[in-house]
């Protein structure tokens, strides 16, 4: 049968409409004058009623009835797991419940099927390269800043140079405020001055 322009199997429309009329919260929704419309139940007795809001079959607060309508339009097989926005628009275009954007949102976000089978849209990552192995002292040294220590004269971050080929370390006080002018004057006045130039720093 059609509702909507939208095909649904008479075994299912029928089932849905038992569940929903047997909810015990839905005669609040069909007492409220503010929706002002009803549609009869056609696969169920002619006397009964389902309530609807702007054209759309209204839901209660019954989990089992949305999760129902959401594997319905997400799950099936000619729905083929339609993402977020395609599978909210077709359920909104016959149901609607408070929350149903969330509620939608929060399903499909624990979908083990979309996790699965996510397109990935950046580029695929290049393989790893070992760093290169040094063959002589000073020519290959790495830098890192040691941050949050306590530290005399009020410097707060401790700049780490390590040469590769010997594994010396050294440690200048600085601030964690520090420009890239300092850094070329520390690395010039602790390292070049005493070590002369390095072919890789990194």
């Amino acid at each position: 049968m059609k509702f909507n322009n939208q095909d649904y199997s008479q075994i299912w429309w029928t089932k849905f409409k038992k569940e929903v009329l047997e909810d015990k919260d839905y005669k609040g929704v069909l007492n409220k004058p503010a929706r002002g419309k009803s549609v009869a139940a056609d696969s169920l007795e002619p006397q009964a009623k389902l309530s609807l809001f702007k054209d759309r079959v209204v839901i209660t607060r019954n989990h089992e009835i949305q999760l129902d309508i959401i594997q319905k339009h997400h799950d099936s097989l000619f729905s083929g797991h339609l993402d977020q926005g395609k599978t909210l628009k077709h359920i909104k275009r016959d149901f609607h419940w408070s929350g149903i954007n969330k509620i939608i949102k929060e399903y499909i976000s624990s979908c083990q099927s979309c996790s699965r089978n996510k397109k990935i849209h950046h580029e695929k990552f290049e393989l790893l390269e070992p760093l290169q192995i040094p063959s002589s002292p000073w020519n290959f040294l790495s830098m890192d800043f040691l941050t949050q220590f306590p530290l005399p004269n009020s410097f707060d971050t401790n700049l780490l140079f390590v040469e590769k080929f010997s594994k010396l370390v050294i440690f200048i006080p600085t601030y964690s405020e520090i420009t890239s002018l300092g850094l070329s004057q520390i690395f010039i006045n602790h390292v070049f001055y005493k070590h002369g130039i390095s072919q890789y720093c990194q």
